[in-house]
């Protein structure tokens, strides 16, 4: 194998990866979706304990401690406006609700713009071994997430919409009746 060649399929992986996950990302925050309350229950799940496990690191800088304030606040608020607009109906006897067009487009575009700030600009002026001004060096894949409060917030407006918006989803499950739910044509996609 030429040098270097493990390296492009390395990255043509991961890029192939973080496209796909960007698809479904966006395939989740437009039109109708089929109500799946243990793939919400199990991705809340995921978001509740990661957010969990940055708290202490992050908190140890008023930076990050503000970073995650304003990003829970944003993603709550965002959740709520969201949740408000949200419908729900009944197709093909399953219940499904169609998540609010534009907070789901304001939370893809922070998380998309993001990301490939990360990616595009911050690779040539970051320096993942500098130490923060605690003196400890943050180590592992995220460690430059606890260096930027930017990118802390945008990460937190995640998982306060997510949490927030999908808890809603989830109790409006067990309180929508059929008769208060529209009903979709067979046209509508």
């Amino acid at each position: 194998m030429p040098p270097g060649f493990g390296h492009l399929w390395g990255s043509v992986v991961t890029a192939a990866l973080v496209l796909f996950i960007i698809y479904r990302r966006f395939r989740r925050s437009f039109g109708r979706q089929l109500l799946r309350p243990r793939s919400m229950i199990v991705r809340m799940t995921i978001l509740s304990i990661v957010g969990v496990l940055l708290l202490p690191a992050a908190l140890r800088s008023s930076a990050g401690a503000l970073a995650i304030s304003a990003g829970l606040a944003l993603g709550v608020g965002l959740g709520v406006w969201g949740a408000q607009h949200t419908r729900f109906e009944w197709h093909e006897g399953k219940l499904h609700y169609v998540p609010h067009t534009y907070a789901g487009m304001v939370v893809s575009a922070l998380f998309l713009g993001r990301l490939l700030y990360r990616f595009l600009v911050l690779p040539h002026g970051y320096s993942p071994g500098v130490a923060e001004a605690g003196g400890t060096t943050p180590s592992g894949a995220l460690g430059g997430l606890y260096q930027n409060p930017l990118t802390l917030s945008v990460f937190f407006v995640l998982i306060g919409y997510y949490v927030y918006y999908y808890s809603y989803v989830l109790w409006k499950f067990k309180h929508v009746k059929r008769e208060t739910a529209g009903t979709a044509s067979a046209g509508i996609s």
